[in-house]
């Protein structure tokens, strides 16, 4: 009994190659109608937006105020919007601190927006005022619109805020026995602190960590009422920086007698 076997013949070259090529005509067109398609739906007036959908607690802002603001920033569709671009143009409005954007098919952006909270005044060194946030963030607003909240004014080096915020935070609950707020709080280019207080007293709290100024003005304010009960005059100024107690200046009590000098607890 014969076995024969079963050969298949290969294509010739030119099959085969005319077969390559008419594949790859087949992805080019078929890339070509998709990006066509594409360009045509980023310019279609099907996805244009026509609904911005502000969320978010505002309450230095208006609806009506961020979409002047914001909207000429915008270009394109819902298709074709650049989110980053989106997102700067409503983060320049004036107190918003964050923008989150995502789109809701077919034709609304929506936007969610997270307000500045205005912790202190920031005086630079050229004398202007802007504000920091609650996150130590110095930002730019209308000062005029929390004039009302009577906030502390913080002078610092450039990058220094969140250090004075945060240190500011440990102080006010510390100077409560004296009945006195924070009014201004300075911090030199060498790192030196000074208090201002409501009532027109000053401390000079000097350099050192945060817990070593906190430990320091503890300490202070833990005997200073001993030290003004005792001359029976309020505060004008204090000088913690020595290392073995501190010196306080009383008010009413002169420079040219004996007694007038400035007065040195431990």
């Amino acid at each position: 009994m014969a076995t024969f076997a079963s050969t298949t013949n290969p294509l010739p070259v030119d099959v085969r190659l005319m077969n390559g090529v008419a594949s790859l005509l087949y992805l080019l067109v078929g890339v070509a109608l998709l990006a066509a398609a594409l360009l045509w739906l980023s310019r279609s007036p099907w996805l244009a937006i026509r609904v911005i959908q502000l969320e978010g607690d505002l309450q230095r802002n208006n609806v009506s105020t961020i979409r002047a603001n914001a909207t000429p920033g915008l270009a394109g569709n819902l298709l074709s919007i650049d989110l980053d671009k989106a997102r700067a143009a409503f983060e320049a409005v004036p107190w918003v601190r964050q923008a989150t954007l995502r789109r809701v098919w077919p034709d609304r952006l929506a936007v969610r927006l997270a307000e500045h909270q205005a912790a202190a005044l920031w005086l630079d060194e050229h004398g202007d005022e802007r504000l920091v946030n609650d996150r130590g963030q110095v930002f730019v607003a209308n000062v005029g619109d929390v004039e009302d909240d009577l906030l502390p004014q913080f002078s610092g080096p450039e990058g220094s805020a969140a250090a004075m915020l945060s240190f500011y935070r440990r102080l006010t609950p510390l100077l409560a026995p004296l009945q006195a707020q924070v009014m201004a709080l300075r911090l030199s280019g060498r790192g030196s602190w000074k208090v201002e207080l409501d009532n027109g007293a000053t401390l000079q709290i000097g350099r050192g960590s945060e817990d070593e100024l906190v430990a320091r003005t503890e300490r202070f304010v833990h005997s200073v009422g001993q030290v003004t009960g005792r001359y029976e005059r309020e505060l004008q100024h204090a000088d913690l920086r020595h290392a073995d107690g501190y010196a306080v200046r009383l008010r009413g009590v002169t420079t040219t007698s004996a007694a007038s000098a400035p007065k040195k607890a431990r």
